[in-house]
């Protein structure tokens, strides 16, 4: 999904001339911590809320605050999901967009990058989610894919991410089905170390059903 595609709508921008109390009032109203500031349509950078709070007046111009200016920004036809990066290593509640000419074009919230995020890896859509653990140079996706279709299941989202304080490895997958006993035990077999699995075990429906058999027995 292209940043252009997920652009927020409603929320403005600054100029250079607006008043640092201008500025906490739309960050207010538009619940955001920063706002861009831009100038003949081009991006002079980006304005927090604790820059404005330090401001010597309410009334001096954002333009006086320029030296605090953050200067992320990304390209209208690049993936959100490089945007998420950047608001989470700026720590940003928006990111300012920029046209292939590097005019400004727009913000995204990282609330509307939370939504957008959601969609893509699925993370509403049902099955039992199983995570693993391994090195990396034992990754292999033609495999695990093939483990879990053995066992007539698919795998819905496969997702990788690294431990940087020890190098460890994990997978997470999203099953197309909820029973995993199956799947757990046929990773164990080819030595998979499961760190985490969320979803039903068959025996924990059998011990229901079962269970659920006795009451009916016992109203009788």
């Amino acid at each position: 999904m292209l940043n252009l595609d997920i652009l927020s709508a409603g929320i403005p921008h600054l100029t250079p001339d607006d008043t640092v109390l201008l500025a906490k009032e739309i960050m207010l109203d538009n619940h955001v911590a920063h706002l861009p500031v831009v100038s003949a349509n081009k991006l002079l950078g980006i304005i927090d809320e604790e820059s404005l709070l330090d401001a010597p007046s309410d009334n001096v111009p954002v333009s006086s605050l320029q030296t605090l200016f953050s200067h992320a920004s990304v390209q209208g036809v690049g993936h959100m999901l490089d945007t998420l990066h950047i608001c989470s290593e700026f720590q940003l509640t928006l990111v300012p967009v920029l046209s292939e000419e590097s005019d400004y074009i727009g913000s995204i919230s990282a609330m509307d990058l939370v939504r957008h995020t959601d969609k893509i890896i699925g993370a509403g859509d049902p099955g039992a989610i199983i995570v693993l653990e391994m090195d990396r140079v034992n990754f292999a996706f033609s495999e695990i894919i093939k483990l879990v279709e053995t066992n007539d299941a698919q795998v819905t989202q496969l997702n990788t991410y690294s431990d940087s304080t020890n190098a460890t490895f994990f997978i997470t997958l999203r099953i197309n089905k909820l029973e995993v006993s199956d799947i757990i035990a046929t990773f164990q077999r080819y030595e998979y170390k499961i760190k985490y699995y969320f979803g039903e075990e068959q025996y924990e429906n059998e011990l229901r059903s079962n269970y659920n058999h006795l009451m009916n027995y016992l109203s009788i």
